[in-house]
């Protein structure tokens, strides 16, 4: 039995496989507590940590998961682990249950990539049940291959070309199980919203198995990638030495106005987890406007300097929502020191000041007429573009900010982006207007014709994928 795990803030999964009393977990978060729990409760014996790759969009809870339950930690052999583990290559074997786990080697996503078929104990010969794929083959597309910096992207391409048609090559019915999935930025398009499929199905379906050159793969894999979140460079480093084992999610506690004022003057940086509008309407001085929703983490890591302490303001209830926040930002190594006790209404008490700025819709945008601002379209993939917007996204807006004059207004997918935008926008000085409702779609002509500041136009394998915010 396979159980999948799905992560929805960094669009990612990992999976549980029991067989009799015996347990592997594959590709665990950081906080994978919960998961133990699951197992002590159900008398599972956790025999390994099986990792496909190093990961690049989160910390692994690998370490947890040894910490606390004496589990063997498993991985490629060539991914340069700092700690104990079980290094594996191609055919390298593990016995579980009844179930037997081979490595296949798949190098593309990353160089030491691994992916690891699903045998019958008693029937090695039989076509595997599963495999999981890791980076290399999801549904409906397949893991980047850019991540390790330029000076490998055409080796790590020809190789996931590769190790693609290993994966499509086995039979019709294995299920294929991916770690990254739909709004995961480890994806070289944006795929299918579905988590798992079937080799037949990909074979059939997904555009990276479709293309047989070798030369055209590489040509169309590497256009159209957007920028990796920043926060990326650090993860495979720490995941490489091992995080450190936090055993428990972390608990942060309530801060007075003049503790938050202080904090913001020693270096951190205020994160406003309210709703868009409420942020918009009165915030400090400052601070980013980040909704506390499943994106709340990678939009932090895309426009956060790594390794910033943070100060909270929270939607009530505060101590629910601190628990979310923190849970989600420990996944990709950040540190929230407490949160605002009493919210805005606490800060404005005090006679301290706020910021603010001002809101529209894609209708008020369409009414006034969108040559007549400058306009920033932040989408991670502008595609098609908004007419005479400036594609500049989100991660590169507080860099760019002093090319922008006049009146600026941001757009994104559905508001969350550009209300970010806005707010990086508004601490440098510049006045702007966030579109928070309704997105870039509302405002492409029925022609779709890119604009002439956009990139360029969709790859042919640029699948579905959730509208970004």
């Amino acid at each position: 039995m396979i159980e999948p795990i799905v992560t929805t803030s960094l669009g990612d999964s990992s999976y549980l496989l029991v067989s009799g009393d015996e347990a592997v977990i594959v590709d665990p978060q950081r906080d994978c507590w919960e998961v133990l729990a699951d197992c002590h409760r159900r008398g599972l014996h956790v025999r390994y940590v099986l990792e496909t790759h190093v990961h690049n969009d989160y910390l692994s809870g690998a370490l947890e998961v040894r910490e606390a339950t004496g589990a063997t930690v498993a991985g490629p052999a060539a991914a340069g682990y700092g700690f104990a583990h079980l290094p594996l290559v191609e055919d390298d074997e593990l016995a579980v249950g009844d179930t037997l786990i081979r490595a296949l080697a798949t190098p593309g996503h990353t160089a030491e990539h691994t992916a690891y078929l699903v045998l019958d104990r008693e029937h090695p010969e039989a076509p595997p049940g599963a495999v999981f794929t890791g980076g290399s083959l999801m549904v409906g597309a397949s893991g980047r291959t850019d991540l390790l910096g330029p000076g490998r992207t055409e080796e790590l391409t020809r190789a996931q070309f590769h190790s693609l048609r290993r994966l499509a090559a086995l039979p019709d019915d294995t299920r294929v199980l991916p770690t990254h999935g739909a709004g995961s930025s480890c994806a070289a398009a944006p795929g299918s919203v579905e988590r798992t499929s079937t080799v037949g199905l990909q074979r059939f379906a997904n555009p990276a198995l479709t293309v047989a050159d070798e030369e055209e793969f590489l040509a169309r894999r590497l256009v159209g990638l957007p920028p990796a979140p920043a926060y990326y460079r650090h993860m495979a480093p720490i995941n490489r030495s091992g995080p450190q084992v936090l055993g428990h999610l972390p608990v942060i506690g309530p801060l007075t106005p003049g503790q938050v004022e202080h904090l913001a003057a020693t270096g951190s940086t205020v994160v406003d987890a309210r709703g868009r509008r409420a942020y918009a309407a009165g915030h400090l001085p400052g601070s980013l406007g980040i909704e506390l929703d499943a994106s709340f983490a990678s939009l932090v890591g895309e426009v956060v300097p790594f390794a910033t302490p943070l100060a909270l303001v929270l939607p009530e209830p505060a101590a629910d929502a601190a628990a979310e926040a923190v849970r989600q930002l420990l996944r990709i190594g950040y540190r929230a020191t407490g949160w605002l006790d009493g919210g805005i209404e606490a800060w404005t008490a005090t006679g301290r000041p706020t910021a603010s700025f001002a809101t529209a819709t894609t209708l008020d945008l369409a009414a006034r007429g969108t040559g007549t601002v400058t306009l920033l379209d932040v989408r991670t993939r502008p595609e098609p573009a908004v007419p005479g917007a400036h594609a500049v996204p989100l991660g590169e807006v507080a860099s760019r900010a002093h090319e922008f004059t006049g009146e600026v207004w941001t757009v994104c997918g559905r508001g969350r982006r550009a209300t970010v935008a806005a707010g990086l926008l508004d601490r440098a000085g510049i006045p702007v207007t966030a579109v928070v409702s309704g997105g870039a779609t509302d405002l492409i002509g029925p022609d779709r014709s890119p604009g002439t500041t956009a990139g360029p136009p969709p790859g042919p394998d640029h699948g579905r994928r959730p509208a970004e915010g």
